[in-house]
């Protein structure tokens, strides 16, 4: 056995003796893959076109917009109990953003967003299109609005910006936030990414035919020189047939026949 073989659990079959192996010979997989390199070049590009036009046309773009809020670090009370949050108290900060955070989800502060935005959605829909998290560990809150219309992006942001300030102070006594910044409408889309899709597919594409050109490598077995008859088979060369196609008669070919 050469060293390019590896023996593999299994049965074959030679001169009606039954072994407990059977062979794969890895350098003709690397021959065979690389004979028909170009299926691997056709493959890939198909793939990558094929990421493309799922991208640039099949999934429906998404815009972002987002408001900046400042998170008022004065001393309040809720309920019986009181909190005082200064500038160098980052992180009583960012936990009293998340806190905010939770009331902007809340059901009742998302339907007077969506009255006064006029959209058609229903709360949780909503709910799943906003984020909200502290910008750079700051007192600053960040909330991004995520839908396929940049406009309605930014017009559900900014009403937001109007609504919240006004849903905390209900709940929270002495609260108060500003804004910082409002939305503006981003045209540039957010998701899905063209380019990543095209090389997603590009790559798997190559991968995806180097697995089929292996399968039919261990598939073939077809007789293609002599060192494959003496690796498999353990019977002597007699003879070799000249190519009947060469010009010169001075080539020398094998013809292909398959086990039997």
């Amino acid at each position: 056995m050469s060293k390019n073989e590896v023996n593999v659990s299994g049965n074959n079959y030679n001169n009606g003796v039954n072994n407990d192996y059977y062979t794969i010979d890895i350098l003709h997989i690397i021959k065979f893959i690389v004979q028909r390199f170009w299926v691997i070049i056709v493959s890939g590009i198909l793939a990558a076109a094929i990421g493309f036009c799922i991208s640039a046309f099949l999934i429906t773009p998404k815009y972002s917009s987002s408001i900046m809020l400042y998170v008022n670090n004065s001393s309040f009370s809720l309920g019986n109990t009181s909190f005082s949050i200064s500038s160098s108290e980052i992180t009583a900060a960012q936990s009293l953003v998340k806190t905010y955070g939770e009331i902007l989800s809340n059901r009742t502060t998302l339907e007077r967003v969506i009255e006064k935005a006029d959209v058609k959605y229903d709360y949780e829909e909503l709910s799943e299109m906003i984020v909200s998290s502290p910008s750079n560990n700051t007192e600053i809150m960040r909330v991004t609005v995520t839908t396929s219309n940049p406009y309605e992006a930014s017009n559900i942001a900014n009403c937001i910006a109007e609504v919240l300030p006004v849903r905390i102070s209900e709940i929270v006594d002495g609260a108060s936030m500003a804004v910082v910044d409002s939305a503006i409408p981003e045209l540039q889309k957010i998701s899905p990414s063209i380019t990543k899709y095209t090389a997603i597919g590009l790559v798997l594409g190559g991968i995806l035919s180097v697995i089929i050109l292996m399968i039919f490598a261990l598939l073939d077995n077809t007789i293609h020189d002599e060192e494959y008859i003496l690796n498999t088979y353990k019977y002597p060369i007699l003879a070799k047939v000249p190519s009947l196609t060469s010009a010169s008669g001075k080539q020398y070919a094998y013809y292909s026949s398959h086990r039997r």
